[in-house]
């Protein structure tokens, strides 16, 4: 382990994007305001979660596709895109598409596995195929070939007026260094070190056997070791950490008592695995910066990363997001050994 931890390079935030049913697009507005804040407070990303048949962001692409129009600078990611809801081919076109209206700031991160609930939706999601369906890596590798170039078809040409490629269009060049693995267990880091993805790793990882450590720093510590023994790049090959982080640098004393009691309820299940899945969840960091520093300080895993995508917490106000970016970008991305970079 290093005798000191990296200093922080990267600094980013994850948001799933919540809505009101009744109203919808002042839920969107609110996400799309907050990536334009984070690029006013200097942050080096923003990323935004999937999420089907919720009130929650389900086609983050679009959304990026609108943030990519209202910034400039700030690098814009998906944590992450479940790829069972995805066709491969039709999920390149449109990521190589905002890559393009971005200037080459997409940064999509995907999974893998049978879509939640599936056999509650399986049959309005893919009714004739329901049974056949790859949810394996397959599925991922595909996307991967789209995007870095590989044939779709064995047919380009002109026939008639119309001009056809054999590859996915838009094609941009850059994209296919700039795809992400969301993992949480060594099969999935192994898999994505090996494909030359990046590494995302975030407040969920399986526990495995029974017999094994639950220390989650060290389960995870393990993730990025083993990702980075199977990637070309080696030790640089990027990583970024994804744990719920709470400043409270300038919060009222109504927004602490929120976040304190919001972290306490979500505690319990960070004792022991959850679930046949056996997951296990880091505890939710609520303090000044200089506390969540020293506890990040401390962490196995987070000292052996450079760059970051806090997430913010669910079911906040657009008020406590601001507050929390506020203190984020000002206090705790300092703290932690980088500079913030404001614009105008």
């Amino acid at each position: 382990m290093p005798s000191t931890p990296r200093p922080l390079r990267r600094l980013g935030f994850l948001t799933i994007g919540l809505f009101d049913g009744a109203d919808p697009g002042r839920g969107h507005e609110s996400t799309l305001e907050i990536i334009e804040l984070g690029e006013r407070l200097g942050f080096d990303s923003a990323w935004v979660r999937h999420r089907h048949l919720q009130y929650g962001i389900s086609s983050p692409v679009a959304v990026l596709a609108a943030a990519s129009q209202r910034t400039s600078r700030i690098e814009l990611g998906t944590a992450v895109i479940p790829l069972g809801w995805e066709n491969p081919l039709r999920l390149a076109e449109d990521l190589a598409t905002v890559d393009l209206l971005s200037g080459g700031r997409l940064n999509p991160g995907v999974s893998v596995g049978p879509p939640m609930h599936y056999e509650q939706v399986k049959e309005a999601l893919y009714p004739d195929t329901a049974d056949v369906e790859d949810f394996s890596y397959e599925r991922v590798r595909r996307l991967l070939d789209f995007v870095r170039g590989k044939p779709a078809t064995d047919f380009s040409g002109v026939e008639g007026f119309e001009v056809f490629s054999d590859v996915v269009q838009p094609h941009s060049p850059g994209l296919g260094r700039r795809l992400w693995y969301g993992g949480g267990s060594l099969g999935s880091a192994r898999w994505a070190g090996e494909h030359g993805m990046n590494f995302l790793t975030s407040s969920v990882v399986r526990a495995g056997n029974p017999a094994d450590t639950y220390d989650f720093a060290e389960i995870q510590l393990s993730h990025i070791r083993e990702f980075r023994a199977h990637h070309p790049d080696g030790e640089a090959a990027r990583v970024s950490q994804g744990l719920v982080v709470i400043p409270t640098d300038s919060a009222t004393p109504e927004q602490r008592a929120k976040y304190e009691a919001y972290a306490a309820k979500r505690l319990p299940r960070t004792t022991a695995p959850q679930g046949p899945g056996r997951l296990l969840f880091a505890p939710d960091v609520v303090g000044t910066s200089a506390e969540i520093a020293e506890r990040l300080h401390a962490h196995a895993a987070f000292r052996e990363v450079d760059e970051v995508a806090f997430a913010l917490p669910f079911t906040f106000e657009h008020e406590d997001y601001v507050q929390i970016l506020t203190d984020m970008a000002t206090h705790l991305g300092p703290a932690l050994g980088r500079r913030p970079t404001a614009t105008a």
